[in-house]
């Protein structure tokens, strides 16, 4: 049991906590850890991407409301604690000169600013692991690559007491994941789903990956338990999914047998690890130990960076670039909402 730890996972929009880590965070809360739930924006500019409710005059008229209720539904589902950090959704700039962002979104707000508005939420929980997105964002949606900024910027300054003191008491977690995007996962149920002679909605995905790097994914968590748990989440997002869509036509028999963990890349640790674990809080002392640790200055170098016991690879530009994957599919308007979909819910 995990009683007594702490898990927080920042997430861009509201759904992405039930498509990235969703089987895992439900897992850990149900198993005794406090896990919270931080959306940085209330995804106002998302599009409708369910069928059934396109051209919905209430969602029409209050979308932001509708997300709100939805996030809440979800919440319950997983059993997490949730909160918002007050950003507004950027929305996905789309065209061949793509437009700008539009003012006051969260891409384009002061990184100090979306920093201690983070910094607040996890001095005041306390987390003992994070998790957020690569440097990609999972994929290039402006929130997303802004997520993963404001994460890593917020894990390096959060135990620093010098750093945003108006931000409550330093707390240094001790260890940053990556959730989101794994190719591992994906070409095993391809592979899977074309050994049982089904249709695998993931051809052009495994195309496309052939020609990316391959990410340091380390860390597998168990959790097939809450698999169905996950899906039931994410059709709580009634806007953002269509429930008799291609996704979730994947049996879950399959899935258990096939795949039957999430994938997460361990971004930076403080404490020694021992690669591959199958733990978020690998490694970790447990009990009062722990926050003892959380609540100590940690060593830093003398540009004031943290001293890590273990930092990911990072791809080179050109790698990273490579490895995001493509918001579009040139020339065919199916292909682009199910590439959508798909996105969201890797």
């Amino acid at each position: 049991m995990n009683e007594g730890l702490r898990l927080m996972a920042v997430h861009a929009h509201p759904d992405d906590e039930s498509s990235k880590g969703a089987a895992s965070t439900a897992m850990y809360a149900a198993s005794g850890a406090e896990v919270m739930v931080v959306s940085c924006t209330g995804g106002e500019r998302g599009d409708v991407l369910n069928p059934r409710l396109q051209h919905s005059p209430e969602i029409e008229r209050d979308m932001p409301q509708v997300r709100r209720r939805e996030m809440a539904a979800a919440a319950r589902i997983l059993g997490v604690q949730h909160t918002w950090l007050g950003f507004v959704d950027s929305g996905l700039p789309e065209g061949d000169t793509l437009p700008p962002l539009p003012e006051g979104c969260f891409a384009l707000e002061p990184i100090e600013v979306t920093t201690e508005a983070l910094l607040r939420v996890i001095r005041a929980f306390r987390p003992h692991v994070l998790t957020t997105y690569d440097e990609n964002g999972g994929y290039p949606h402006p929130d997303h690559i802004m997520t993963h900024t404001v994460g890593m910027a917020a894990f390096a300054a959060a135990g620093d007491p010098s750093a945003y003191p108006h931000a409550g008491l330093a707390w240094q977690p001790q260890k940053v994941y990556y959730s989101g995007f794994s190719p591992q996962r994906l070409r095993k149920l391809h592979q899977a789903m074309l050994d049982a002679e089904l249709d695998s909605p993931f051809v052009d995905w495994v195309e496309r990956m052939s020609k990316w790097p391959e990410r340091a994914i380390h860390t597998h968590v168990p959790c097939s338990d809450y698999f169905e748990v996950r899906d039931e989440a994410l059709r709580a997002h009634a806007t953002q999914v269509d429930p008799g869509g291609h996704w979730f036509k994947i049996p879950m028999d399959l899935q258990h047998r096939v795949h039957p963990t999430e994938d997460y890349e361990l971004a930076r640790s403080l404490v020694p690890v021992d690669l591959p674990e199958d733990d978020l809080f690998a490694g970790l002392p447990r009990g009062t130990e722990l926050d003892e640790v959380c609540r100590r200055p940690a060593e830093r170098d003398e540009r004031g960076e943290l001293v890590l016991a273990y930092r990911s690879p990072e791809p080179t530009p050109e790698e990273s670039e490579a490895a995001a994957p493509s918001s579009s599919v040139d020339g065919d308007e199916e292909a682009q909402e199910q590439q959508e979909q798909e996105e969201r819910a890797s």
